[in-house]
């Protein structure tokens, strides 16, 4: 019987490593073929230069400025948001009927396909909110109700914050809740608690959906088509009511619509050696400060 059991336990690392290593190997592979292939067409006057009409020539620093101005506004707008419903849900409401179908919407929602917020996005924010807001403010040319940098960001940050409050969720459930009683026993009110001995201990799980949210967000094309993203803005101010170029859109408007793929595949490769560049730069930040956090808590 023993013997069965290490066979089974040899035979489960085996395929677990196996399969590891060919995750580890296509991650490898492709990052590879973009940068063997994008390389030679990155330069200093490719990153900082506008594009031309053509998109063939030319830089592409609007699509740089445009994906970082959305990954930050939507960081700004999810990360605070999700880490106080988590809270609410995990460490104030009642675990009740009411608490299962909230939990139960919010995995929903994160499984919900990026397009389809893309379409909230634009009936929600672009027309009902932004007219209702220049209804009120007095606006007769419309100005809030125009597809624009600030309704991209907050559709990105609609589509995020699922993943976001799942992720914090999680990690305050690592907390013990011995922890809490303790807390409790020493006089600390319920805020207090969660102030002082559970948000500390869980900073590190609110990084991790920020990481999360960075990832998804960079690289989600569908949600922002209807929102706010623009073929061709050369010139773009960085206004949050203006509309904008974005990497992952530039990428597959060239992939789909270019005239002659072959003139626009170093275009292509580039680009997206310079969004993975992008991504990477941010998961990193994100992972250092967790790093930081962790080795403050451990002392």
């Amino acid at each position: 019987m023993r013997d069965y059991r290490k066979g089974y336990e040899l035979a489960f690392k085996i395929i677990t490593n196996a399969t590891a290593l060919l995750v580890v190997a296509i991650v490898f592979f492709i990052l590879s073929i973009v940068t063997i292939k994008g390389f030679d067409h990155l330069s200093w006057e490719f990153i900082t230069a506008e594009p031309t009409g053509d998109m063939l020539h030319g830089g592409i620093w609007p699509m740089i400025k445009g994906t970082v101005m959305l990954v930050m506004m939507m960081s700004i707008l999810t990360v605070p948001l999700g880490t106080v419903i988590a809270i609410y849900l995990n460490e104030v409401s009642r675990k009740n009927w009411f608490y299962n179908i909230i939990m139960s919407a919010i995995r929903t929602l994160a499984a919900v396909p990026s397009i389809v917020y893309g379409l909230f996005g634009f009936a929600f924010f672009v027309n009902i909110v932004g007219g209702t807001l220049d209804w009120m403010i007095g606006y007769e040319d419309r100005v809030f109700q125009e597809r624009c940098l600030l309704w991209a960001a907050f559709t990105m940050g609609a589509l995020t914050l699922p993943t976001n409050v799942i992720s914090v969720t999680e990690a305050l459930k690592l907390v013990p809740n011995e922890q809490r009683h303790a807390g409790m026993c020493l006089g600390y009110t319920r805020w207090e608690v969660i102030k002082w001995i559970v948000f500390p201990q869980a900073i590190s799980g609110i990084l991790t959906g920020l990481v999360l949210s960075i990832s998804r967000g960079a690289g989600e094309v569908a949600p922002i088509l209807f929102v706010g993203v623009a073929y061709f803005i050369p010139h773009f101010s960085g206004a949050p009511l203006d509309q904008f170029m974005e990497l992952g859109y530039h990428i597959f408007v060239m992939a789909t619509q270019s005239p002659n793929v072959d003139k626009a595949a170093p275009v292509l490769y580039a680009t997206t050696f310079v969004l993975l560049v992008l991504t990477f730069t941010f998961n990193a930040i994100g992972q250092i400060v967790r790093w930081i956090h962790r080795r403050k808590m451990s002392r």
